[in-house]
């Protein structure tokens, strides 16, 4: 059975030491003249600041400023995007429309593997696992669904230290095989929270 292309962008399957993921996650801040709009399952980066007022009961300083993570090697990530908690009656929750302030629910443990389509720009093989790589935005993220463009680009497979992903596994379900847009199990490679990654200037 041919695998079908429905990009979903990262979704947090499991924890490294084996249990189920749980929902866990933290609230960060998103900054009303950032432009760029954010939707479930986009990678994050901090961006070096933190709300500088009260939001829905959050003192300035206690949400971290997160933007989209930009898809280059080397480029560290803190998360990835599992909801958004609302700030009135009239924004929505699928996704963080552009330029507007939001409250995104991030799944940042270092310790989180992911599910994540492959882009289909070539038929990944097994001996993909082990293998690092990065990703890339081939698709735009949906305002209808609010999940994420983001794939993982299958002709960056390789041993850098600096990709942005380890390739865990295949994902083991039954509408899923090797192949063009194969499921992958992925980990972090370059998480903002571990692998020593260097602090932002203040």
């Amino acid at each position: 059975m041919a695998n079908y292309d429905a990009p979903f962008g990262l979704k947090p399957i499991q924890y490294a030491w084996g249990g189920p993921y749980d929902g866990r996650c933290r609230p960060y801040h998103v900054l009303s003249d950032y432009a760029t709009a954010l939707f479930i399952g986009d990678p994050v980066t901090i961006s070096g600041t933190s709300n500088t007022v009260t939001i829905r009961g959050f003192a300035p300083g206690t949400l971290p400023n997160v933007e989209k993570a930009a898809i280059t090697t080397d480029t560290p990530i803190h998360g990835v995007i599992v909801g958004f908690l609302p700030l009135d009656g009239h924004d929505s929750n699928v996704y963080g429309a552009a330029s507007t302030t939001r409250i995104a629910l991030v799944a940042d443990s270092p310790d989180l593997l992911f599910a994540i389509q492959d882009d289909g720009s070539g038929a990944l093989a097994a001996t993909a696992v082990g293998a690092t790589a990065d990703m890339i935005f081939t698709h735009s993220g949906s305002t209808v669904t609010g999940l994420s463009g983001v794939e993982l680009d299958a002709t960056t497979p390789g041993t850098t230290a600096t990709d942005q992903l380890t390739i865990i596994a295949l994902l083991d379900r039954p509408d899923n095989e090797l192949g063009v847009w194969a499921k992958w199990l992925v980990k972090i490679n370059r998480h903002g929270y571990a692998n020593g990654s260097a602090g932002l200037a203040i």
